[in-house]
């Protein structure tokens, strides 16, 4: 029999002072058995950054249609095309090609996600953004995470303020270009 996904749900209060975005939204989110806390988490904060009209989780884990989480404006046209983790440049290309901008956010060391996309065809990979937080960062906020979750995000000048269940942590969201 297999093992269903979790549900975890955040109640967010969202203050992204270099975008001018701000709103109190809530998410519930579903955490698929192959999926670790780190990858949910780093897809939520990306859910957060990125937080638009439009805005909506993907497909699941497995999903080769949709990103992570994507952008769709008022027709369901996607504009913005937002993957989590480690996709290999095959998807990149893909989703560079589906939306008008793409990017990456990952729990992991950048250099080495983006070192297999080194000479492979990517579309309009020039333009393609790659962020990553604090060595550290997304392993101490882990633990964390439980099944009902308050979390604040506060974004000023590239870094990011996380209040999380009642604890506080900070980060620099650093920004990688693929060229």
């Amino acid at each position: 029999m297999a093992i269903g996904s979790t549900m975890h749900t955040f109640d967010v209060q969202l203050a992204d002072m270099d975008r001018g975005v701000y709103d109190d939204f809530s998410l519930r989110v579903a955490r698929h058995p192959s999926e670790t806390d780190a990858f949910m988490l780093t897809r939520v904060l990306a859910y957060g950054l990125e937080y638009a009209e439009g805005i909506a989780f993907g497909g699941s884990v497995s999903s080769t249609e949709e990103p992570a989480v994507l952008v769709r404006d008022l027709t369901g046209a996607i504009t913005v095309w937002i993957e989590v983790g480690a996709p290999d440049a095959e998807r990149l290309h893909y989703g560079s090609r589906m939306a008008e901008r793409t990017v990456v956010y990952t729990h992991r060391d950048p250099a080495k996600v983006m070192a297999p996309w080194a000479d492979k065809r990517i579309h309009r990979a020039e333009d393609i953004r790659v962020y990553s937080f604090d060595p550290g960062f997304i392993e101490s906020a882990t633990p964390l995470i439980e099944r009902r979750n308050t979390m604040t995000l506060t974004v000023t000048e590239q870094v990011l303020y996380l209040d999380l269940n009642g604890t506080t942590l900070t980060t620099a969201v650093h920004e990688h270009r693929l060229s």
